[in-house]
């Protein structure tokens, strides 16, 4: 069975008419090669999408002139007369505007073509010549890629040196730091103990003069004693002096009272005796009160 003929209308799904598009574009494509190869004719084809993206193929080397001949043909065309007045009008911004375009075209044919695209209608110098292009263009890429890596590497080599020189200058001023810190904790540390030493120090003179205030108190105490024991002794002896003063004395006395002749005197009676006898003891006693105490022969 034949193939059915397809009814000519609008696809309604996007994905269906994206697909078509892109199989009939490629078959006119083909068919345009084709027909420029088998037939050696002079093929230019212009496709716009849907969404505006040119699709263009040209047997000739340049698109540019393949549409200047195109004008040409048309100018030279009877029929078209009252146009090429409008044309020539603006003839030269028309054809400015033919070569940009004509310009943007071979650019945009050439970039499909340096990513895979559209290579189908292209001969086999073009393909080529394309890929010398791309061979080209890929040690160019690969050089300048080579060129940036090794600066970018470069720059990463005197970052790591500043870095290191930042951290060398770094771990010195820390260990600078360090050792200042660890000489004012040892000079704090000196200090310490030479004030701690003073204090003992104080403290010892202190307690060596306490202890020297004590031994002249206690020797002035020993003094005070002696001297007390000497005023004691020599009021023991003065007293033991004046008690044998006293008691010879008494004692002279008593043997002039007992070697005195008898003799009758009214005196000596035995009233007078007592009263006589009673006075020497009278006349004794400011002895005993100032002595402070009776004599052993009064006891």
């Amino acid at each position: 069975m034949g193939r059915g003929r397809v009814e000519l209308k609008l696809i309604e799904n996007k994905i269906n008419r994206q697909v078509t598009f892109a199989k009939r574009r490629n078959g006119l494509l083909k068919k345009a090669y084709e027909l420029s190869v088998l037939c050696d004719a002079e093929v230019a084809l212009i496709i716009f999408s849907s969404k505006g993206k040119l699709y263009e193929y040209c047997s000739s080397s340049s698109m540019l002139k393949t549409l200047e001949r195109y004008q040409r043909n048309t100018n030279s065309s009877t029929s078209q007369s009252s146009e090429i007045v409008a044309f020539d009008v603006e003839d030269e911004t028309y054809q400015d505007y033919l070569k940009l375009k004509a310009r943007a075209e071979v650019l945009q044919q050439n970039n499909r073509n340096l990513q895979g695209e559209d290579l189908g209608p292209l001969s086999v110098n073009e393909l080529e010549q394309l890929e010398n292009q791309l061979e080209v263009s890929l040690k160019q890429v690969r050089s300048t890629r080579t060129r940036y890596m090794f600066d970018h590497l470069t720059e990463l080599q005197q970052k790591e040196q500043l870095l290191r020189e930042a951290n060398k200058s770094l771990n010195k001023k820390k260990m600078d730091e360090d050792k200042a810190e660890i000489d004012l904790q040892l000079s704090w540390q000196a200090g310490e103990q030479r004030r701690q030493q003073q204090v003992d120090d104080h403290r010892a003179l202190q307690l060596s003069w306490q202890e020297g205030e004590q031994r002249r108190q206690q020797q002035q105490m020993d003094e005070h004693k002696a001297e007390m024991a000497l005023q004691w002794s020599w009021q023991a002896a003065e007293q033991q002096r004046q008690i044998a003063a006293y008691n010879h004395h008494i004692n002279a006395a008593a043997s002039e009272r007992f070697f005195q002749p008898l003799e009758c005197s009214p005196s000596l009676q035995s009233g007078n005796s007592l009263s006589n006898a009673s006075n020497m003891m009278n006349s004794a006693a400011p002895v005993q009160n100032l002595l402070g105490f009776f004599p052993g022969w009064t006891l």
